[in-house]
């Protein structure tokens, strides 16, 4: 199991262990988000990640269609995850939440069409995508 958390831990998270997907996403709402040039999120079903503390909801509107659940803490700030109501069955997880540099690295890089013309995804299996959206993972 993998534990991620906010900065306080007053929202935590228990994970079944490492993720299927990691994608690295560079939308503008994504870079809002994190205060970073982009967001690196590790994707789990929903049904297998064990949720304590009340975090606080705050609800956009997704570039790639439909709406965005995120969830940070009411005390310190931390996003720490979010649910993406195209893929109801997932859950995103902020891998700075995890915190561990020894989580897979990204094999999607999406909404590159915003990416800054710095910041490099690389690996050979990466798939980089202009716009595009994060398919399930296989379970």
């Amino acid at each position: 199991m993998i534990d991620a958390r906010c900065s306080c831990g007053a929202v935590a998270l228990l994970l079944p262990g490492p993720p299927k997907l990691v994608a690295a996403c560079h939308c503008l709402e994504c870079q809002r988000r994190t205060g970073a040039p982009f967001g690196v999120g590790a994707f789990y079903p929903v049904d297998a990640v064990t949720i304590s503390g009340t975090p606080k909801e705050y609800v956009r509107a997704g570039e790639s269609g439909g709406k965005v659940r995120c969830y940070f803490c009411p005390d310190c700030g931390s996003t720490v995850f979010w649910k993406p109501d195209k893929f109801p069955m997932m859950i995103g997880v902020a891998v700075g939440a995890i915190a561990d540099p020894k989580l897979p690295a990204p094999v999607k890089s999406v909404f590159e069409r915003s990416k800054y013309a710095w910041v490099e995804i690389t690996g050979v299996d990466v798939e980089h995508l202009q716009q595009g959206s994060v398919p399930k993972a296989s379970s």
